[in-house]
């Protein structure tokens, strides 16, 4: 959430960033909301005066016996004012409030601008693709042909977009969990996590999902929870409404978990396989970190989740995204896509990692503060998250990349450990 304050005294600068958005933002009817505010605190002020003052009056004549009845109706009168006001200046601010956590964050300078995912700027690329001297299939036929991935008895049982693994599916499922909990922990110095997977409508708003993105969630009915998107939500709610102190930061979190997402708006996109799913494993990173570090933390962010796919040896791509794809919360997002070589005519690169900076936004709505020692006053702290990775589609990019002409799917080095010492994928009878 912007501060009210900084949009006031930076409005053209706040125009000018929602329009690279292409958001359209109508800041003069929170201008105005704001004036009305005031003008209400200033009568508030003024009649709450008044009230003490007849409350003397009224004090000093009943003491000297004199009749204060005709008083005692005014202040009756007063105090009704007061009260009318008073709802008026809570719906005044609820107002402001909506208005305030409806706008997106502003993005960076350093963005690039543009409309959607075809403007956003390459990076960097990292690995030699794969030659193969046959077609290479996708990953949902490589997992079908080899008995590891059944999604047609998911769809059965659930129904469309959900995944069950089998056998050696459900082994690779679990050591990339594994793997990547167990470098993100020893070698990256997070601090492992194991959330609720079920959180408030609280959490949502304090991480931006709501209420811009209700559609986007499975809601218990009945109840005021949900299920996470991403444990991004639990993660980063952890000192919801605290103030840790400075020598804490950063806090680095990482976290294994389910996510629920019903995709919509996606509908009739990447209707195959794990790319886009209702339920799918992710492992997570979040970190807090003091205003002046937040940037060169997102970079760290960055190489621990590009860390992931060296050591497993699959090509991939960096891009920053451009004003019209960075996400609501975000002020800069960094995604890694991995090289998927049976997706398209010619194989393509797909998203796999999202590494965002978020500044205080989050933690405005939050509440997640930090006082430096001796500082008088606490500070919002910055939030980022990433994925590290989306496991299911690091497991669809394992199918393709290491997939051999007899249908068989080598395991990458550093998984075999994680396999019981298993080196390659076989048709499971």
């Amino acid at each position: 959430m912007l501060d009210l304050k900084y949009i006031k005294n930076n409005l053209d600068l706040v125009k000018k960033g929602m329009a690279k958005r292409r958001a359209n933002i109508d800041f003069i009817s929170l201008l105005d909301s704001d004036l009305k505010r005031k003008k209400l605190l200033l009568e508030i002020e003024t009649l709450r005066h008044k009230r003490n003052i007849v409350s003397d009056d009224i004090a000093k004549m009943k003491k000297s016996g004199q009749d204060a009845s005709a008083v005692i109706d005014r202040m009756k009168e007063v105090s009704a004012s007061i009260k009318h006001l008073d709802k008026e200046l809570s719906a005044t601010q609820q107002a402001i409030n909506e208005f305030l956590i409806s706008i997106p964050n502003l993005p960076h300078e350093d963005v690039p601008e543009g409309v959607d995912d075809t403007e956003n700027r390459l990076e960097k690329t990292y690995g030699t693709l794969p030659v193969f001297n046959f077609k290479p299939k996708a990953h949902w036929d490589i997992g079908e042909d080899l008995k590891i991935l059944d999604l047609a008895r998911a769809a059965k049982i659930t129904g469309a977009r959900f995944p069950l693994y089998r056998d050696s599916g459900a082994r690779l499922e679990r050591a990339l969990i594994n793997f990547m909990l167990d470098t993100h922990t020893t070698r990256h110095g997070y601090s492992e996590i194991l959330p609720p997977f079920i959180v408030n409508s609280a959490a949502l708003q304090g991480t931006g999902q709501l209420p811009k993105f209700k559609e986007d969630l499975f809601k218990l009915e009945g109840w005021d929870y949900y299920l996470i998107p991403t444990s991004e939500v639990p993660m980063t709610n952890i000192y919801a409404n605290e103030i840790i102190d400075a020598s804490e930061l950063p806090c680095k979190f990482t976290a294994y978990t389910p996510c629920f997402r019903s995709e919509a708006g996606s509908h009739g996109r990447d209707t195959r396989g794990l790319i886009r799913q209702h339920q799918f494993n992710k492992v997570e990173m979040v970190k807090l970190t003091t205003p002046e570090t937040s940037f060169s933390e997102l970079d760290e962010m960055l190489a621990d989740a590009e860390k992931i796919l060296q050591l497993l040896k699959l090509p991939y791509q960096v891009v920053t995204l451009c004003t019209g794809d960075l996400g609501f919360s975000a002020t800069k997002t960094y995604d890694i896509e991995v090289w998927m070589p049976g997706q398209g005519q010619n194989g393509k690169y797909r998203e796999i990692s999202s590494c965002s900076n978020c500044l205080e936004f989050q933690a405005r709505r939050a509440g997640i503060r930090f006082r430096r020692q001796g500082a008088k006053k606490p500070e919002y702290v910055h939030t980022l998250n990433g994925s590290g990775l989306a496991v299911g589609r690091t497991f669809a990019a394992i199918l393709e990349n290491y997939q051999q002409q007899n249908g068989t799917v080598l395991i990458p080095d550093v998984l075999i450990p994680y396999m019981s010492g298993k080196k390659v994928i076989c048709h499971e009878s």
